[in-house]
């Protein structure tokens, strides 16, 4: 015996132009019938949060699924599973979308991986009752809301992941604390005690990238901090970020930020008496304006 709910949805056009959009979603729970053998045409992250079953892949090999798992299944890749006969918990969500590229090559979906452990399933399971809340039938924002929900649910399943620390990787966390250091990723890898190829596995792994472009990130959005809080001469920005050339500097923005850095401080600046904070705010205790008060 289960249960279940489930309502798919017909997005148009114009919403897949938005990158993703929302095909269905669903929550069961019991002892589910077997899937397949079945092939889609689309996406389907398939979050289990209790219970144990089994997956088959298209050449034969039989995993175990223990909860908390996910199961991506992805277009044209056959799939067949099923939980064992005490049942599982689930929540599933279909979607498609050009989007879908990026994120299989950031390393957000991964195809030949379609069994994946997590940590906990709070998060991702929570984007999923949002979708299905989002898709009564009399939501004039239904397709825009959970299209949007779709990438929310893509990052909580990333962080979700049990083969990654919840913080984020440590190497990570060191070059982003190190990026304006003016080192190359050959000297990344040597402090982390790692050769190149190592780094860069390391980083492709954990942030979808190359250690290349994910310090060239951290240093670009320091430099734009720069230019946009502080008065400093661009050849100095230039230094603050790590860049000792500051012509090979300004190329390298524009080429990136698609404007000279002269520009985006023409664009961005603006004084801020006491200067920009580095502090996140509490979510719990946000900023507040302080008003004049009245003579």
């Amino acid at each position: 015996m289960y249960h279940t709910w489930m309502r798919f949805l017909t997005p148009g056009p114009a919403h897949h132009r938005l990158g993703l959009v929302c095909l269905g979603v669903g929550l069961q729970h019991g002892a589910l019938p077997t899937v397949g053998p079945r092939t889609l045409d689309h996406h389907v992250a398939v979050v289990i949060s209790t219970g144990t079953g089994w997956y088959l892949s298209p050449d034969g090999r039989r995993t175990t699924v223990t909860a908390p798992a996910l199961l991506w299944l992805t277009p044209g890749v056959p799939h067949h599973y099923a939980p064992d006969p005490g049942g599982w918990d689930e929540g599933f969500v279909d979607f498609t979308g050009p989007a879908t590229a990026t994120y299989t090559e950031l390393g957000y979906i991964e195809p030949d991986r379609p069994v994946v452990p997590l940590t906990d399933t709070a998060a991702p399971r929570g984007v999923v009752a949002r979708i299905a809340r989002a898709a009564r039938r009399d939501n004039p924002l239904l397709e825009v809301e959970t299209g949007a929900a779709v990438h929310e649910l893509l990052v909580a399943l990333r962080r979700a992941r049990a083969d990654l620390t919840p913080d984020g990787d440590q190497v990570l966390k060191a070059l982003a604390r190190d990026a304006c250091l003016p080192l190359s990723v050959a000297d990344h890898a040597t402090r982390h005690g790692m050769t190149p190829a190592e780094l860069r596995t390391a980083v492709r792994r954990g942030a979808g990238c190359s250690p290349k472009d994910y310090l060239l990130g951290i240093r670009l959005g320091r430099a734009k901090e720069l230019l946009a809080a502080t008065e400093l001469p661009v050849a100095a920005v230039a230094r603050r970020v790590g860049y000792d050339d500051p012509a090979y500097f300004s190329r390298l923005f524009t080429r990136r930020v698609g404007m000279a850095p002269v520009r985006f401080r023409a664009q961005q600046g603006r004084t801020v008496p006491g200067g920009w904070s580095n502090q996140v705010p509490d979510p719990d205790d946000p900023p507040m304006i302080e008003r004049p008060h009245a003579p």
